[in-house]
């Protein structure tokens, strides 16, 4: 169980430093490499001290990861090096901004409505499906059948950047309901009331 947290807090950490170095970049547009490690020291004061060689080791270590996903690319100018943002990795950066948001504003009133998301991807996109369930998951919602997720709170525009990201546009819907027949558990789930 102690060898479960301590992976789960090293993939949480990744993560976070992941999308520290995304979002850096994104930041600046364009980022010179040596100045990478840098700035996400700056960013990221509560795990410098005596990790910080650790900490250069992930940023580079994650620089890698972002230019294989094609979220960041090199480019040479001057016979120096530069890290810039491409589309994939805005569009990236714009998730998890939305996801914090909806993380942010789950704390507001809820206006007696539910939002869900049902979808039917093909067994060929078996990894954009499971990914998507991911993300679910992640955002918050409840999985009410395997292709079913509900979320007592708006996330039209969390959906569409998880629809942009995926590429699965008609196979996803974003339906607004109104009332679900026995919806104590949800309730309960949400703790609404």
């Amino acid at each position: 169980m102690a060898r479960m947290e301590e992976y789960s807090r090293k993939r949480r950490r990744t993560h976070y430093v992941r999308q520290t170095v995304l979002g850096v970049i994104g930041t600046a547009g364009i980022l010179a490499v040596a100045m990478i490690a840098p700035n996400v020291f700056q960013v990221l004061p509560h795990i410098m001290g005596k990790q910080r060689y650790k900490l250069a080791f992930q940023t580079k270590t994650a620089i890698g990861r972002l230019a294989v996903k094609g979220h960041i690319r090199f480019a040479s100018r001057d016979g120096k090096k530069y890290v810039e943002i491409t589309e994939a990795g805005k569009r990236a950066l714009a998730l998890e901004e939305a996801k914090a948001v909806r993380f942010a504003g789950m704390n507001r009133r809820w206006d007696k409505r539910y939002r869900m998301v049902i979808f039917d991807i093909p067994e060929l996109r078996r990894g954009v499906r499971e990914r998507l369930r991911r993300l679910m998951r992640e955002c918050g919602f409840l999985g009410i059948q395997k292709s079913v997720w509900l979320s007592p709170y708006d996330c039209e525009e969390l959906i569409a950047l998880i629809k942009a990201e995926l590429r699965i546009g008609k196979d996803a819907l974003y339906v607004i309901v109104d009332s679900i027949e026995n919806d104590s558990w949800i309730k309960k789930h949400f703790k609404l009331q």
